[in-house]
């Protein structure tokens, strides 16, 4: 990791105080941190003369794509008093250097593909592709957000990819490469820019808080770098906060208020109560952090990231070793790694996992995340299948329960099982003989039911088990179609913007809300489905793998449709008889097309278009 040489000399007060996201951003290959194999691939490159004619960055948001492609530029184009010629290796700035990193080169041209998505900006850039450069070395194209481009715009770009001019480089960036055509990723050279691992973020971290002359707590760095979750972006950012929050020393305790967490000491506490069945303990605790000002999901989160953070120092105990990771984190998990059984910590994660997503759901996120609580304190405290069936057989062959069986999370408390209907602990001691009663019979929940006789006569209803039926619901656009037949404009205008399909099935679909999608959408949904159809449908939301919302289809095909008609001779033929005339919209409702486009006078329709008052100023609409 670079020692920061170009940043050293930005700490000064500057009247006009920038962010330290932008205060610190690299310069050079250097100043990435946790890149490494991208820029040992680009160094040889450059040194062998082998340079890509695009590249595509990729990565989650903050772990330097747009930096990395401006250094890509100032690199093809760095020239000085000594060097002229691509050159990794930055040491000085150049004669362009400035200009690019500013984002204000005339021979760099930045474009944000989220605001520019059609087909027209694309042939903007094709157009300037002819042109050599004005002052540099190579023209070259960034392109952010690159998958936010449309077909038709992605279409028009490859064959001006596959084959520019020699003067011309371009560089992608995108968050969501599966929604790159393959054919564009084969034209370009992909490096997948990797998230960066949190101890080197408090690393990175300490130099600039030591730059900025600013005493940081280490518990607290360690809070910034894992909140940042691998973003360098993200953890400046946080810590830029927490520097203006603290308006002074910024400690831990400052930190984790302002990010709303809970303390660590306190989750570790939380998942020994959980651990061993001390249920009220729990939600005593569980309670104190919520008053605390800790959010109900978070908690369940960080006791996730615990759970998660025990298993692996079961198999790996080198990972204490993260800088990221408390003193107590790493005692305690240790301990808690050497005791604990890995079939309790696996069902432990399995329920976190799922009530995470219910509390995030739910009206009431309190009572949400202590009903999770609950059923994690009671699966603590029962048996493991192996255990369950070694119980039985004992139970079968002694007419009592074997002594010394362990819980399955290994901390010494004894399993239930249901004997008779009531819960007797295992290794208790067995009854005297004078309290000798008849063989209890045992019911283990977690086996499978005994053969239960059939009674005598069985009537045609009892044997009949009636499997739902649903309505086959294909796709958003069958949503849509309900949605119009009962007349909800609204609803439909939500589901058509703001909805991505990710899975159908019956009684169940999976969605990707969109940002800016109302909070009750998913409710929503639900609801009339059920209004509409009679039937209970489960709608599920995902963070990622959704299509493209119908919005989104329906503009491209407009854009299709308006690409089309311009080639078409008629439409040609009349618009270079109205000079500035332009297409409007197109329209081809199947009742007023001719049978044949050929029969179409474009004389006549152009005098008719003079009869009907337009003039070579006027739009002609087709």
């Amino acid at each position: 990791m670079s020692d920061l040489p170009e940043l050293s000399q930005q700490t000064g007060k500057d009247e006009n105080y920038r962010v330290l996201a932008r205060k610190y951003r690299p310069r050079d290959f250097s100043d990435l941190i946790g890149q490494e194999p991208m820029v040992r691939t680009l160094t040889n490159a450059f040194k062998t003369g082998r340079i890509a004619q695009a590249w595509m960055l990729t990565g989650v948001r903050g772990v330097g794509k747009t930096t990395t492609a401006r250094i890509l530029a100032r690199a093809l184009n760095y020239e000085t008093d000594t060097v002229d010629k691509p050159s990794i290796e930055l040491p000085e700035m150049g004669v362009h250097c400035q200009a690019i990193m500013e984002g204000r080169h005339v021979d760099v041209i930045e474009m944000d593909a989220a605001s520019h998505t059609g087909i027209d900006d694309i042939r903007e850039i094709i157009e300037q592709v002819r042109y050599v450069p004005v002052s540099a070395r190579y023209k070259v194209f960034i392109i952010d957000e690159v998958h936010m481009l449309s077909t038709a715009a992605f279409n028009g770009l490859l064959k001006t990819l596959e084959e520019p001019p020699p003067h011309v480089k371009f560089v992608f960036a995108t968050t969501e490469i599966r929604k790159v055509p393959v054919t564009i990723l084969s034209r370009t050279q992909r490096f997948d820019l990797r998230r960066v691992d949190a101890g080197t973020l408090v690393q990175h971290l300490q130099k600039i808080a030591a730059l900025e002359k600013v005493e940081i707590e280490p518990e607290a760095l360690a809070m910034v770098a894992r909140a940042a979750e691998g973003s360098v972006r993200d953890s400046l950012s946080i810590l830029d906060q927490a520097i203006a929050h603290a308006a002074g020393k910024v400690e831990a305790q400052t930190v984790r208020a302002m990010l709303g967490l809970a303390d660590r000491a306190r989750i570790i506490d939380l998942f020994e109560h959980l651990m061993s069945g001390d249920l009220p303990a729990a939600l005593g605790e569980f309670r104190s952090q919520y008053d605390a000002g800790a959010d109900p999901a978070v908690i369940l989160t960080d006791l996730a990231e615990f759970t998660h953070l025990v298993t692996r120092l079961r198999f790996v105990p080198e990972a204490a070793d993260d800088a990221s990771l408390s003193e107590e984190e790493r005692e305690r998990g240790t301990a808690f790694a050497q005791r604990m059984s890995v079939r309790a910590m696996s069902r432990a994660w399995q329920m976190l996992l799922k009530g995470i997503g219910e509390v995030q759901n739910a009206f009431r996120p309190v009572a949400a995340a202590e009903m999770v609580l609950i059923r994690i304190a009671h699966a603590a405290d029962l048996p493991n299948l192996d255990d369950a069936i070694r119980m039985a057989q004992d139970m079968a062959e002694n007419g009592a329960p074997a002594s010394g069986q362990n819980g399955p999370a290994g901390n010494g408390g004894g399993a239930r099982a249901v004997v008779g209907g009531n819960a007797t602990a295992v290794g208790q001691p067995a009854a005297t003989p004078t309290q000798a009663r008849p063989a209890p019979t045992m019911r283990l929940v977690a086996s499978q039911p005994a053969p239960v006789a059939q009674p005598a006569a069985a009537t045609p209803e009892a044997e009949q088990v009636e499997t739902p039926k649903f309505t086959p619901l294909a796709s958003i656009a069958d949503i849509i179609k309900l949605a119009e037949t009962h007349r909800d404009p609204v609803f439909r205008g939500h589901v058509k913007r703001f909805v991505r399909p990710v899975s159908f099935g019956p009684g169940r679909i999976s969605v990707q809300l969109d940002a800016g999608a109302p909070a009750t959408l998913v409710f929503d949904m639900q609801n009339k489905l059920h209004e509409w159809l009679g039937e209970r449908w489960t709608i599920s939301t995902s963070r990622e793998g959704g299509g493209r919302t119908l919005a989104e289809d329906e503009q491209t095909a407009r854009e299709t449709a308006l690409g089309e008609a311009a080639l078409d001779p008629t439409v040609a033929a009349i618009l270079q008889s109205f000079p500035g005339a332009k297409i409007v919209d197109v329209r081809m409702p199947e009742s007023d097309m001719p049978e044949e486009l050929d029969e179409i006078d474009v004389d006549a329709a152009a005098q008719a278009a003079i009869d009907a008052g337009f003039d070579d100023e006027d739009d002609f609409e087709t």
